[in-house]
């Protein structure tokens, strides 16, 4: 969908420097753009290849605009005026509202007149889908589940009985929220099923990514707060509550009744103890596992760094050695003080 400079600008609070009527077609890399593309740099990492580009125009901030050989739109955060810019010229594409002739609809399911109900979809009863809601093709909604306005539910996705979605969540190929969280109790060494019987409750604007799943509260229910975005291949299990605008990358497990506050980051990777709470603000890299409640923000890490295999399998076997060095640390230092004072 092409846009006017001048249009973009306006649309997404940048201060334009250039001619308002280049019309922009597309958005493209700095390296690969050419006329009709629009494109941004966010720090000093592509920034030699600013001067060669042959975009229109170019997101930026102000300390490169005097490098840039086309139209700028300066901005004090590009990749923000960037994502708003992209969501103009690539609009998420909507099929004509209605119901397909081969999904089942449940005679006790409201739906809708403008809501979009795919091929194969399956809505059970009690279920209501409120106005501009996209349920794609092969979704299936469980008994009594409530989708909130202009929400999407991409294709393949599964909701179980009784969850609950806001307004404009948008929902990933392969999606399960609502399934049964992993609750047993053992009887002398058989496993015997606890029935699951919360609910899984999102916010508005929440997101969550491609074969993600979100398990069902075992009593309480499963809390996705306003603005959770989550990533591909996440399991957050039952009664999680994840607080508002947090970010969850890929990889990441969250295990049963954690509690993650409000404007967190978990990175790539990072496992979460169950039972345990972590504050507003608190951002965990990589591949840490959190095995204690953190409290005050900042940044958390944990792990060890790659490194070659023999220098891991020398410091390895030191690791094994620490406890009995630091005994006999300890010993040394209480016979260097005896002698002191002797």
């Amino acid at each position: 969908m092409a846009w006017s400079l001048g249009e973009l600008a306006e649309r997404s609070g940048a201060e334009l420097r250039g001619d308002a009527a280049i019309e922009i077609e597309r958005a493209a890399d700095l390296r690969e753009a050419k006329a009709g593309d629009l494109s941004f740099l966010t720090g000093g990492k592509f920034a030699e290849h600013l001067p060669a580009t042959r975009a229109s125009a170019v997101i930026l901030a102000q300390e490169h605009a005097a490098a840039c050989p086309c139209a700028v739109l300066v901005s004090k955060n590009p990749y923000l005026t960037y994502a708003r810019a992209a969501a103009l010229l690539y609009p998420r594409p909507r099929p004509p509202a209605g119901i397909h002739p081969s999904a089942v609809v449940h005679s006790k399911a409201e739906v809708n007149p403008s809501a979009v109900i795919g091929p194969n979809a399956v809505l059970d009863e009690g279920v209501r889908i409120a106005a501009g809601v996209v349920v794609g093709p092969g979704c299936v909604i469980g008994a009594r589940s409530t989708i909130g306005e202009d929400s999407e539910l991409v294709a393949n996705v599964t909701l179980g009985t009784d969850t609950v979605v806001g307004k404009r969540n948008i929902f990933h190929p392969g999606a399960v929220i609502g399934a049964d969280g992993f609750g047993m109790a053992n009887d002398q060494g058989h496993w015997v099923k606890i029935p699951q019987i919360g609910r899984v409750v999102t916010g508005d604007d929440v997101e969550i990514g491609a074969n993600t799943t979100v398990d069902r509260g075992a009593l309480q229910d499963t809390v996705l707060a306003d603005g959770v975005k989550i990533d591909n291949l996440v399991q957050v299990a039952h009664n999680v509550h994840i607080g508002e605008h947090s970010a969850i990358a890929g990889c990441v497990g969250i295990a049963g009744s954690a509690h993650i506050g409000a404007y967190c980051t978990l990175a790539g990777g990072v496992g979460v103890v169950g039972h345990l709470t972590i504050g507003d603000h608190i951002h965990v890299t990589g591949m840490s596992m959190v095995s204690k409640s953190l409290s005050e923000p900042g940044v958390y890490s944990a792990g060890v760094p790659l490194q070659s295999n023999r220098d891991w399998h020398r410091n390895f076997v030191r690791f094994k050695q620490l406890d009995d060095m630091a005994k006999r640390l300890k010993k040394l230092e209480k016979t260097l003080a005896e002698d002191a004072q002797g």
